[in-house]
């Protein structure tokens, strides 16, 4: 049909020059209070084939495509420009530049649809939309309705379906734009790929009426390791003084926990735990009951603190040795699978580490619980990212939304040991305010944890001097001297001149190498100058007693729009390992044997 004379674009003129038509369908409310947990919950995968059209000029929302009836083409009696109930495939999760060539710059608003069927839902029962992650702003149509976006690209967000589903087959719509704009976070300018899509699991989840919304389980941080804090957020008309029944069954734990008026349930209960590190991650489970809602998790209790220009687990001096990671494949670009972060994990393990910078992003969820597992501690952080519009309100809500989304995702997971909440900002009265807050929030969210950000260094005065460093515990340090910088003592001399009270980690440092065929055997961008500056970097770091860790760039190399000399060809090359996640550089030796010498040390 020719939709824009039709009823739903209500007319001509609108659906053509009104570039406001965004306005009805932002709403961003779908956010960290509207997520819920899914621990121990059965869910219904949507993943798979969807149908999928890409829409450069935002036309499905002009003509409003989510409200067109299904009929079969050869019924129509006028012509349509797309139609959401069939025609071209992809698979979900996916990144729609992995898939063909004609997308791989493509940034804009694309469609996915699929139908599901739903049996009609008990007088008891409620039914959630669960997405793991979508790049970057997602609205999602249900039956030809509105109800919601969410904003940010790399946490999971949730929908409640309850009211507008039709028992059999229901229609379900995303609209997907990963447009770089001014006010979003990250803003226009960054170092990895823009990837779009939907990338992470699709599922549906169904609760009681009165169900556990939130659950947080942590050790008390209060240096005795003998309390365990339990808070459970309770939803539904009879959340208001419920008992909530929490079972540790490893410690012996069955007590029953009364909510407040607000639905909020709180207690500490005495416990001693065998306490999680790297070397014993010793995990427990919990299991929380609400009537006939359950919700299941495992956690490590151990406690992380700053002391000075210390860090301490629980209790213990503790260094970090580190590498920065990037979620990005060759084939298949930010979509993440248990195989490739058990290949991370193990390249890890043979660099010596106890500790990864889960960079510049939140991760696939499966990280963090494979790091529980395997004892590795995180650093996690939101994409607060060079530019950002520090003094625009807007932009602080995204920030904050995605901080709160994250926290509440890994809260509970004993191997995130730090949240940062940006990286190499200009020091600014706007910006010191606005990281300043989201520390803040951090800690309000989740006091169990630190804080960290990449500052930035005076490099003509050679001091630390960022005024942030007073709002957070740990103080990260991207420095590439060899680099981008070309004098090493200036490193000794920063450490000299700042004399640090705050633990100091190196959060990146290193030198591209182009190992392929057509990369050069000596001088800038070949492996033998990156083992070069990696070999003057550990030597320097030695003498350097106030930086408590390192998380070298990067694991491996990977993909990215705005490097494109002749080495580079569209990718960072600062990676130990190649693009192809298997070939070893010399540099990846160097940084294994000073690990071990630190290991060795005695130090966590």
């Amino acid at each position: 049909m020719v939709l824009e004379r039709s009823e739903l674009a209500e007319n001509a003129l609108q659906c053509l020059h009104d570039e406001a038509y965004d306005a009805p369908y932002n709403w961003q409310n779908l956010n960290h209070e509207t997520l819920i947990f899914t621990g121990g919950r059965d869910g219904e995968s949507l993943d798979g084939a969807w149908n999928f059209c890409v829409d450069l000029l935002d036309t499905g929302l002009r003509q409003k495509w989510f409200e067109m009836a299904q009929m079969d083409p050869e019924e129509r009696i006028e012509p349509y420009d797309y139609d959401p109930y069939m025609g071209e495939q992809v698979v979900v999760p996916s990144n729609w530049q992995m898939l063909k060539e004609k997308w791989y710059f493509f940034e804009g608003s694309a469609w996915y649809s699929r139908s599901f069927n739903a049996a009609s839902l008990g007088a008891d029962e409620r039914k959630f939309l669960r997405i793991g992650a979508a790049q970057y702003d997602c609205k999602i149509f249900l039956n030809g309705e509105f109800l919601g976006n969410h904003y940010g690209g790399s946490t999971p967000f949730c929908v409640e379906l309850t009211e507008k589903l039709r028992e059999g087959e229901n229609w379900l719509m995303l609209c997907v734009n990963n447009t770089r704009t001014l006010d979003r976070v990250p803003m226009r300018n960054t170092d990895w790929f823009n990837y779009g899509g939907v990338y992470r699991e699709v599922e549906l989840y169904t609760t009681p009426k009165t169900f556990i919304r939130d659950l947080f389980v942590s050790l008390v941080p209060d240096g005795t390791y003998s309390r365990i804090a339990v808070e459970a957020v309770l939803d539904g008309p009879d959340a208001k003084g419920a008992q909530i029944e929490i079972q540790l069954p490893d410690l012996g734990i069955n007590t029953v926990i009364a909510s407040s008026q607000d639905g909020l349930a709180k207690a500490e209960i005495e416990a001693s735990p065998e306490l999680w590190s790297p070397s014993t991650p010793r995990l427990y489970d919990v299991i929380a009951r609400l009537g006939e809602d359950e919700v299941r998790d495992r956690v490590g209790f151990r406690q992380i603190e700053q002391v000075g220009a210390g860090l301490l687990l629980n209790g213990k001096p503790l260094f970090l040795r580190g590498i920065s990671v990037h979620e990005d494949d060759k084939v298949k670009g930010k979509v993440t699978s248990k195989e490739d972060l058990e290949r991370r994990f193990a390249h890890a393990k043979d660099l010596n580490c106890n500790f990864l910078r889960l960079a510049h992003y939140p991760h696939h969820e499966m990280a963090a619980k494979m790091a529980d597992e395997l004892g590795f501690l995180l650093w996690e952080e939101i994409p607060v990212y060079w530019a950002i519009d520090f003094e625009n309100p807007a932009t602080f809500k995204d920030a904050q939304n995605q901080l709160i989304e994250l926290i509440k995702r890994d809260r509970n997971r004993a191997s995130v040991i730090i949240w940062s909440v940006g990286n190499e900002n200009p020091d600014t009265d706007a910006r010191l305010d606005f990281m300043r807050r989201l520390s803040e929030t951090a800690k309000q969210v989740d006091p169990t944890r630190l804080t960290s950000a990449a500052c930035l260094i005076n490099h003509a005065k050679k001091k630390i001097e960022d005024r942030l460093s007073n709002y957070i515990d740990v103080i990260g340090i991207n420095e590439y001297y060899g680099w981008y910088e070309e004098n090493f003592e200036d490193l000794v001399e920063i450490g000299v001149n700042s004399s640090p009270d705050k633990p100091v980690v190196i959060s990146e440092t290193g030198a591209d190498a182009d190992i392929s065929a057509s990369g050069p055997k000596k001088g800038l961008f070949s492996e033998a100058y990156q083992t070069e500056v990696y070999e003057k970097q550990i030597a320097t770091l030695r003498e350097l007693d106030y930086v408590k860790g390192i998380s070298p760039w990067i694991l491996y190399d990977f993909r990215v729009e705005r490097r494109q000399n002749v080495f580079q060809r569209g990718g960072n090359k600062k990676g130990l390992i190649d693009a192809d996640k298997a070939t070893k550089k010399e540099a990846f030796h160097k940084l294994a044997a000073f690990y071990a010498e630190k290991r060795l040390e005695g130090e966590q």
